[in-house]
């Protein structure tokens, strides 16, 4: 049975009650404990029937009033973190770090209110375009406190992730276009062909060609091509941390996959593996499992080489800019154009969620946009 008092604060009189809750190991004693902050006796009676009817369910959670978050987030990553790959480790570490601590680190879980999650979540879509993803890492944080009975809510449940003005306008600027049209990729290729390494130049083709990752043709070895066939297999990717080099599975089955190649493709690659086997310190009969894209000692290049070169090249020659992951979307654009299905670009890049074929698909170049109305256009003729 709960007992209840009335205080003095500066705020004027409120109340609190003591009651037994859970039973102390040390001895097997029930442990008494306090609630305050109430402003009427009412309302202290009615948490305290609440708290009662809880503990005769076995529902009852006493939380730890100490616990910030920082240590609630660290127990979840100690946990899970044995289920990532060192990739992942990173990534996750590095969002929790810049975006997700900062705002919540430091505070008392107990702390944390529906009103000041939502607001870190205004401030956070005004910075970042990947705010869902935030909030769901911040989520799986509470959701474990939840699920191990160290917290009894999660405060981020029910919140709303904003929408800003700009994702209403039917135009986006052409400076947000993350993709070069078939004028542009002609150009760049000439260009990098003119003024690059065969390496670069293949690497480069191979990437608009393909739509591979990064660390997916950063990870090739020479066995993954069967230039006979016409084919290359993606089924690694490459990491690096601390100047060592990882080459990992790709993470989804969808990734894992076997692409068809272009004559054009087949032909560069075959130029290069010339060249590679021309090289003094690799004997002609080149093994297969040599990197294709390598340094000179053979090791693996930098998983930046490719974005400091595309950097470099955009702004010596004023190309409109993109980043590396913009030749992916190239891709994906120039084969919307050529009349492939959603899903047979789906399979060719790897996406394990449709989802992220059709955001690619809602960007693609004008000449679709045009050869769709010229196909409504010739059909009302009819």
């Amino acid at each position: 049975m709960a007992s209840f008092q009335k205080y003095e604060t500066k705020d004027g009189i409120r109340w609190m009650y003591k009651y037994y809750g859970e039973i102390d190991p040390r001895n097997g004693k029930k442990k008494q404990s306090t609630k305050r902050g109430f402003k009427t006796k009412k309302e202290a009676q009615l948490d305290a029937a609440k708290t009662e009817q809880e503990l005769a369910n076995g529902t009852f959670i006493s939380e730890d009033k100490t616990l910030t978050f920082q240590q609630l987030y660290e127990q979840w990553y100690s946990t899970v973190s044995s289920t990532y790959k060192p990739s992942t480790k990173k990534a996750v570490q590095h969002k929790f770090n810049k975006r997700i601590l900062p705002h919540f680190g430091n505070l008392k879980v107990k702390d944390i209110s529906k009103a000041y999650c939502q607001d870190v979540l205004n401030k956070l879509a005004k910075e970042i375009k990947s705010v869902d993803n935030m909030r769901m890492y911040a989520n799986q944080v509470f959701e474990y406190g939840v699920r191990m009975e160290i917290i009894s809510k999660n405060p981020l449940k029910g919140t709303i992730i904003p929408k800003l003005e700009e994702d209403f306008l039917a135009d986006k600027k052409d400076e947000e276009r993350n993709y070069w049209e078939k004028n542009e990729i002609k150009k760049f290729l000439a260009l990098v062909k003119q003024e690059c390494s065969l390496r670069d130049y293949t690497m480069f083709h191979l990437m608009i060609y393909t739509g591979g990752r990064k660390g997916e043709i950063l990870a090739l070895r020479w066995s993954d091509i069967d230039m006979k066939n016409k084919t290359i297999n993606f089924s690694k990717t490459l990491f690096q941390e601390n100047g060592e080099f990882i080459a990992l599975t790709s993470k989804t089955a969808a990734s894992r996959r076997s692409i068809s190649l272009d004559a054009s493709t087949v032909d560069v690659l075959k130029k290069l593996r010339r060249e590679a086997a021309s090289e003094p310190l690799v004997s002609f009969e080149l093994p297969g499992n040599h990197l294709v894209f390598s340094r000179q000692d053979g090791t693996p290049l930098r998983l930046a080489y490719p974005n400091d070169r595309l950097d470099a090249i955009i702004k010596q020659h004023a190309f409109h800019p993109i980043n590396i992951h913009g030749l992916r979307h190239t891709h994906a654009s120039l084969l919307f154009e050529a009349g492939a299905s959603i899903k047979e670009v789906q399979e060719r890049l790897g996406h394990s969620d449709i989802k992220m074929t059709m955001n690619i698909y809602t960007h693609v170049t004008k000449a679709v946009k045009e050869k769709t109305a010229e196909r409504f256009e010739k059909f009302m003729e009819l």
